[in-house]
């Protein structure tokens, strides 16, 4: 009996192994998923919690009843794995074997790497919303807010979803309007990009929108360092902002264990063919969502996309063809901007985001680069989409490709 073996029960592991459970022989391959826990997070739902527009209880689900009942799910932590045996140890002593090994293992954040962010203030006047607990911990803290300046720093990219913190700063200008005191409130966005995006012609657009918001802009500010004490961001260029509030999007690394392992870079990622997805070190080895070095999206609508060209190259790799290499990057996110609007981006590693209609050509019923609120509505029922239809490995009626139909320059 052959194994694939996942290493991790997030977004885009659970896909791949209710994905291949089905298409692989079950006599011939099982497929083995390892996680440290039984805790699923609908990820893009953390951006909603501060602002009371999700129940933190919600977005949680546990994860086996999400595999199907044919995948081998162990809830353990992995010690380590050693590629050249094929094999990985877990935390009890035992260890699996692997014909194909899928790493999905996602991101971490590190906000003890950024001195003094998690010492003095640190959840009271400073916070993060990148996972559950600091998401819940800002939305007491938003209730309680009587004013000031607020600062929303990202720490250094990548990060994953790198439009939450644009969705984070519109939905503030939003939320301390509908409470009457947006006038109170100071909103800075310090951040070690040039401008408000990654990409240049979205950058302008955001931009634009967070000048019209009265959201003031601190391009190239690379943080060094935090006073709690004193409530000072400092940058490493010498410029220094004092905030009454700090929101932090801390610097992310990779999974400890990849490390350890000595399979990923500088950082903890994996590095992998950017367009088959597999290893560019071990042949049996692929990668998939925030784990990889690639220079796409770290976000889960480009794990979807990733999932489909992978999908096809762990079956190609196990009869021994030729692999697909036909991922181009590809990217599709939805912007919350606030008032019950939303904004639409698609692009990949060499279009950037273009203003048309999405899906359908010339059709929608989604606007790109452009409010509306059928984005918004969009956003929302992504999530019933993720539970039911994108971690179960359903088709969806889209391209893993960026098209370009409906687009236009």
């Amino acid at each position: 009996m052959r194994r694939v073996l996942i290493l991790g029960a997030g977004t885009g592991g659970t896909m791949m192994a209710n994905k291949l459970v089905k298409a692989l022989p079950f006599d011939q391959w099982k497929v083995t998923v390892v996680d440290r826990d039984n805790v699923h997070i609908y990820q893009p739902g953390l951006l909603f919690v501060p602002f009371g527009m999700s129940r933190p209880e919600s977005i949680v689900k546990a994860r086996k009843p999400l595999l199907d009942a044919r995948v081998d799910c162990r809830l353990t932590g992995i010690d380590r794995v050693a590629p050249d045996e094929n094999t990985v140890y877990l935390t009890g002593g035992e260890k699996l074997s692997y014909d194909i090994l899928i790493v999905a293992t996602g991101s971490r954040i590190l906000p003890e790497q950024t001195p003094g962010l998690t010492g003095v203030g640190w959840k009271k006047t400073a916070f993060d919303f990148y996972t559950y607990e600091g998401a819940v911990e800002l939305a007491k803290k938003l209730e309680r807010f009587e004013g000031g300046r607020l600062v929303l720093n990202i720490v250094e990219m990548p990060i994953k979803c790198p439009v939450a913190p644009l969705e984070f700063l519109f939905l503030a200008d939003a939320y301390f309007t509908k409470k009457g005191m947006r006038d109170k409130v100071e909103i800075v966005f310090a951040t070690p990009l040039e401008g408000a995006f990654t990409k240049p012609k979205a950058s302008v657009a955001f931009g634009d929108m967070l000048g019209r918001r009265g959201i003031h802009v601190m391009g190239d500010f690379s943080a060094s360092e935090v006073d709690g004490e004193k409530r000072v961001l400092k940058s490493y260029d010498g410029r220094e902002t004092n905030y009454d509030l700090l929101v932090s999007i801390p610097a992310h690394g990779g999974a400890e264990v990849i490390s350890k392992s000595g399979m990923g870079d500088g950082s903890g990622w994996l590095p992998t063919n950017k367009h088959s997805l597999q290893s560019t070190k071990f042949k049996n080895v692929f990668a998939i969502g925030d784990a990889t070095d690639l220079p796409s999206s770290k976000a889960g609508a480009v794990a979807h996309f990733q999932s489909e060209v992978l999908f096809e190259n762990v079956q190609r790799f196990a009869a021994e063809r030729p692999l697909d290499n036909s991922f181009d990057g590809h990217a599709n996110c939805f912007i919350e901007t606030g008032y019950g609007k939303a904004m639409l981006i698609d692009f990949n590693y060499t279009t950037e985001p273009l203003p048309g209609r999405f899906p359908l050509p010339g059709v929608g019923p989604f606007s790109l680069l452009e409010e509306s609120e059928i984005n918004h509505w969009g956003k929302l029922a992504f999530e019933w989409v993720y539970w039911n239809i994108l971690l179960a490995g359903k088709e969806l009626p889209l391209d893993h490709r960026m098209l370009t139909a409906g687009k236009w320059s």
